[in-house]
């Protein structure tokens, strides 16, 4: 029997662990503790590290890119320690919709592409080494962050699907399908031309 069968109240404690860790808005903190406001009233008007970005603060900017991920890390790795591996892919799971959609902010968060890195890391961390090499290609072919993005998240569930674990594989492509729809404007500018480019303002 797996744990889905045994231990549906640990999935549950996996689910809440890794939402209150992902939820935590890590850019919205570190920008009023630095004394620049609210990073919600510039740029996109979302929690993430681009949008830090756009403060001109790059330390902060990365401060944010590293608690992003690192949180969710953090909700694999605290709940397969606990309960195992399943628990531990319910935990990223839910890290990823905290980081997106946090109860505290009004359910309005960032895109998860930093969560979603942090999850990779605690649950397939050579996908992860894989997601940053994509990124860097891309971005220097291309010049843009969010293509890179969904470069690397379009085809990091396919390898796994190739490669497995089946269940890791399930996770990491909703985790895809969920960013590339936060994405959405992204790609609408990538399709027109109108998308920024790196170290470009707007």
């Amino acid at each position: 029997m797996t744990v889905w069968e045994t231990a549906p109240a640990f999935l549950l404690a996996a689910a809440v662990i890794g939402y209150l860790l992902g939820s935590i808005p890590f850019g919205l903190l570190l920008t009023r503790a630095a004394g620049l406001g609210d990073v919600r009233q510039i740029g996109s008007g979302n929690i993430g590290a681009t949008n830090v970005l756009r403060t001109g603060n790059k330390k902060l900017a990365a401060a944010t890119l590293l608690c992003d991920a690192f949180k969710g890390t953090a909700a694999v790795l605290i709940a397969n320690a606990l309960w195992g591996y399943e628990a531990s892919l319910v935990a990223g799971f839910f890290a990823f919709l905290g980081h997106l959609f946090p109860v505290w902010l009004g359910f309005k968060g960032g895109k998860g592409v930093a969560t979603y890195i942090g999850v990779l890391l605690g649950a397939a961390p050579l996908m992860m080494l894989l997601f940053a090499a994509i990124w860097l290609i891309t971005a220097f072919v291309t010049k843009y962050s969010s293509l890179s993005a969904l470069v690397a998240m379009l085809v990091i569930p396919i390898v796994l699907w190739i490669l497995g674990p089946e269940k890791t594989a399930l996770l990491v492509t909703a985790l895809s399908i969920i960013s590339w729809y936060m994405h959405r404007e992204n790609i609408k500018r990538l399709l027109a031309g109108t998308e920024s480019k790196i170290g470009k303002k707007g």
